[in-house]
C-alpha cells in the first residue's frame, strides 16, 4: 500500500504544472486548501454511506478517491507520505495493536509523560 501512495504522491507533485484545464489535480491543486479539504470530507462522506449501505464495492472505489483527495491535500501542505509512515510506525510502537490494548494501559504515568513532552515539542514547533 505504501508504495502505491508513494506512487500516488509522485504522481500529483507531477501534475502540480500541468494546465488546470486539462488536469483535474491542477486544477484542484490551484482551488487552494479549503477547496482540497471539502472535496476531502465529501468522499469521506460518501464512504461512510456506502459503508452504511452495505455496498462493498462502491466503499472500495469512493476510499481510493478519498485516499486521491488525500495525497493531494498533502501535497499542497507540504506532508510527504513518509512522514505519515513514520508517524504511524511511532504509534506503532507505544500501542501495539491499538484495538488490542486496554484504554486505562495507554495512560500509564509514563505513557502520560511521553505525550506532555510531545504536546510540548509540537506547540513549540507550530
Amino acid at each position: 500500500m505504501t508504495d502505491s501512495v508513494d506512487r500516488l504522491y509522485a504522481a500529483v507533485i507531477a501534475a502540480r504544472e500541468n494546465d488546470p484545464t486539462k488536469s483535474r489535480t491542477a486544477r484542484l491543486l490551484r482551488a487552494g486548501r479549503p477547496k482540497m479539504a471539502k472535496k476531502l470530507v465529501e468522499e469521506a462522506v460518501e464512504v461512510v454511506i456506502d459503508a452504511m449501505n452495505g455496498q462493498p464495492e462502491a466503499v472500495v472505489r469512493e476510499s481510493a478517491d478519498l485516499i486521491y483527495n488525500l495525497v493531494v491535500l498533502w501535497v499542497a501542505s507540504g506532508i510527504e507520505p513518509s512522514e505519515v509512515w513514520a508517524e504511524m510506525k511511532r504509534r506503532e510502537k507505544l500501542f501495539g495493536i491499538a484495538e488490542k490494548l486496554p484504554k486505562d494501559l495507554a495512560q500509564t504515568p509514563a505513557r502520560r509523560k511521553v505525550v506532555a513532552l510531545e504536546q510540548r515539542r509540537h506547540r513549540k514547533r507550530h
